[in-house]
């Protein structure tokens, strides 16, 4: 049932994926795209340049649980700054 239940979410997302790429291609989306060179958005977050051709699943939860560590850690780094000015 797991293995089943996960080869639904896989096929799921990567539909998502698919459908979201395709809404914002510039190539599909705009006239004359074809012929017209477009760059790559790539994001760069605290854990370095991320550009893969295709990103699962796995990966997107990473990405999500770095970028929330990163999220605590900065509010905690902020609150600590924040009690030393008060202290002073």
């Amino acid at each position: 049932a797991d293995a089943f239940a996960k080869e639904i979410y896989a096929k799921i997302f990567l539909w998502l994926v698919r459908t979201i790429n395709d809404a914002t291609c510039a190539e599909n989306n705009y006239k004359g795209g074809s012929s017209i060179e477009y760059g790559l958005i790539g994001l760069l977050d605290i854990f370095g340049f991320e550009s893969f051709p295709v990103n699962g699943f796995e990966q997107l939860c990473i990405n999500y649980c770095n970028e929330k560590l990163q999220q605590k850690f900065t509010q905690d780094i902020f609150r600590t700054v924040q009690e030393e000015y008060r202290a002073e």
